[in-house]
């Protein structure tokens, strides 16, 4: 049996920069959480990668197929 995780970042979860659904979230030391959109997120990545404890990128979420 598999059991399916939930994400990491929910709906009440907004970009630090413009206001939009959060998909990247950099735990920063001391515990900080910076939140961001896929745009915004994807802009400022690498960097992000550098000072971050932890980043979580869920930005695959958004290229779920839909039916129809």
């Amino acid at each position: 049996m598999t059991t399916a995780l939930a994400p990491t970042l929910t709906t009440a979860d907004r970009c630090d920069r413009c206001g939009a659904q959060a998909f990247i979230r950099a735990r920063l030391t001391g515990g900080q959480d910076l939140l961001f959109c896929a745009h915004h997120g994807r802009e400022h990545l690498d960097k992000l990668r550098t000072i971050a404890e932890e980043v979580i990128d869920e930005t695959d979420r958004l290229d779920v197929p839909t039916e129809g």
